[in-house]
């Protein structure tokens, strides 16, 4: 199948399907007499997992340690394991910033009077800088 029915197939776009294969995720694909690529049942399963593996937030570095785990027929689960666990540490800790990023944004919200008074503790709040006691107002607040 070409570009287009495997970008279909796997919910991908043609220049991510090239992207991974410029990336050495994916093989380099067979090429028709004309020089269009053609994907194989096998390339299709392998983009599908990378699509996956995107879509849960792994980089294109653990995924080419994945693609190697899923490679490799004498690899060992707690390898796959220990790399997802890495995985699930740096997505906790995401959240955790955004959380933070987003109690204070909140506190600086609820302390603005939004009316016609050019005072805002918004703009103050961006001016002075992370106080922690506005990350800490926000916490308790959750909203306005």
């Amino acid at each position: 199948m070409n570009i287009s029915q495997a970008a279909e197939q796997t919910g991908l776009s043609a220049k991510q399907i090239r992207d991974y294969e410029k990336n050495g995720l994916l093989p380099e694909t067979q090429r028709t007499l004309n020089g269009y690529r053609f994907y194989s049942e096998n390339d299709l399963v392998r983009l599908r997992f990378i699509a996956n593996a995107r879509k849960v937030g792994f980089s294109l570095q653990q995924i080419t340690r994945l693609l190697q785990l899923n490679d490799d027929p004498n690899r060992t689960s707690r390898d796959v394991k220990a790399l997802t666990e890495q995985h699930i540490n740096e997505l906790k800790q995401k959240i955790a910033d955004l959380q933070q990023m987003l109690n204070l944004l909140q506190s600086w919200h609820c302390a603005c009077q939004g009316n016609d008074n050019p005072d805002c503790s918004i703009l103050s709040g961006l001016g002075e800088g992370l106080n922690e006691n506005a990350k800490n107002d926000g916490e308790k607040r959750g909203h306005c």
